[in-house]
């Protein structure tokens, strides 16, 4: 239970961490191709921005895989790598941090830029996050990041728990409460960001069915956090059910299923007085009265 003041406990941050460092010791690109994917459109957004950053930041490196996809771009002389998991810094190499997401380490106006590749989704208070990133940025600086939005495994909840509640008569918790694209639009302007963006992406990937998904997202340090998750291995029977369910429901004509991942990507720039400032209340310069005159062409 959490206390006044304190956000609710949704996921549970030491069982991520140690699933982060059971993933670290079995690293597969083949495996970790979301978090390319993911990374290869994020720095896409940096493309856009003819700025340098001399000083990045790269929160929730994991093993460095988005410095290794960075080749130069951003003008970055020097990249901090941080990450929750130590087993993960230790295959980064470079500059690297051990340090948790929901309680930045650093001084205030430290960075140029801030990267955040499928790191916050996980955070049990993501304004708060999303504030200390904007603290931890130089006055212009920029923060880019991705995270899972709402919809975001829609058939694997769908598949699980339909066949919980016929095995069980009842559901756990079991995939996470993503945030949607308004809510990460809000979060931004809550988090004082200037000239905040808010876009959504759907990767969909196919598997040959319910398990190698599920092996997936094991191995990419993912699977099931939520502190109201069922605290006992799930029956056989719960996930013979949403295997032959995933089949039934979604399955494509060459017999593999779907399963859909939606990336939310930020872009907020710390306060600066050289960004373009809405234009002040009751300073506009066009007669409403003219505008609005009958018989005006």
């Amino acid at each position: 239970m959490s206390t006044p003041g304190t956000p609710p406990k949704i996921f549970d941050r030491a069982l991520l961490r140690r699933r982060r460092e059971r993933a670290a010791r079995v690293i597969d690109p083949k495996r970790d191709f979301l978090f390319a994917e993911s990374g290869e459109r994020m720095l896409d957004r940096l493309d856009d921005v003819t700025r340098r950053f001399p000083l990045a930041l790269d929160l929730g490196s994991r093993d460095g895989l988005l410095g290794r996809l960075l080749q130069g771009r951003g003008g970055i002389e020097a990249l901090i790598q941080g990450d929750l998991s130590l087993g993960m810094l230790r295959r980064a190499g470079g500059q690297v941090l051990q340090l948790d997401e929901e309680a930045l380490p650093f001084a205030p106006e430290s960075f140029d830029l801030v990267l955040a590749n499928l790191a916050l989704h996980w955070t049990n208070d993501l304004p708060g996050a999303l504030a200390q990133i904007r603290h931890v940025l130089k006055p212009d600086g920029l923060f880019l990041g991705t995270l899972f939005g709402a919809g975001t495994l829609a058939e694997l909840r769908s598949v699980l728990m339909e066949a919980e509640i016929a095995e069980t008569g009842g559901a756990s918790a079991r995939v996470a409460p993503f945030a949607d694209l308004r809510d990460a639009a809000g979060l931004m302007q809550r988090a004082g960001f200037a000239l905040p963006v808010a876009d959504v992406e759907t990767v969909t990937v196919t598997y040959a069915g319910l398990m190698p998904l599920l092996a997936d997202l094991r191995a990419m340090g993912e699977a099931n956090i939520l502190d109201a998750r069922l605290k006992r291995p799930t029956r056989r029977a719960v996930i013979a059910r949403a295997a032959a369910l995933y089949q039934e429901k979604f399955a494509m004509p060459d017999g593999r299923v779907p399963a859909s991942f939606r990336l939310i990507f930020l872009t907020g720039w710390a306060p600066h007085e050289s960004q373009q400032q809405p234009a002040r209340r009751g300073s506009g310069k066009v007669n409403l009265g003219e505008v609005l005159r009958p018989g005006r062409d």
